[in-house]
């Protein structure tokens, strides 16, 4: 049986509220974001920054529930800036026949990254 890589999450321009070099590190995202595009804490996501074509990976912490929150932390704040758009991605690897119907959560907040 082969299995493959596809996306599974997918949060489309959210704006980095938050850099914050001295954390441990991860992406903060705001539950109700993390919900929506169906992240749980500690997957692994890859970020890609749209302003500045910047990529990196990462895991996702809890960010405070309504808060917009979408913060890069540790080494990660060095690839974005307050206000810069990213896209917020998550694979799952699934048999090959399963992958073919599979649809992925895709979400495309607003600037205040609301749903």
């Amino acid at each position: 049986m082969m299995n493959i890589e596809v996306m599974k999450s997918k949060i489309h321009r959210a704006t980095i509220t938050q850099a914050d070099l001295n954390y441990i590190g991860s992406i903060a995202i705001d539950q109700d974001l993390m919900d929506a595009a169906n992240l749980i804490e500690n997957e692994r996501v890859h970020i890609y920054n749209i302003t500045n074509g910047e990529r990196l990976e990462t895991y996702v912490i809890k960010g405070k529930r309504g808060s917009g929150l979408v913060s890069l932390n540790g080494a990660a704040a060095r690839k974005a800036e307050v206000g810069d758009k990213v896209i917020i991605v998550s694979y799952a690897s699934m048999e090959f026949e399963a992958a073919k119907s599979f649809k992925p959560y895709i979400i495309f907040p607003d600037d205040d990254n609301k749903v």
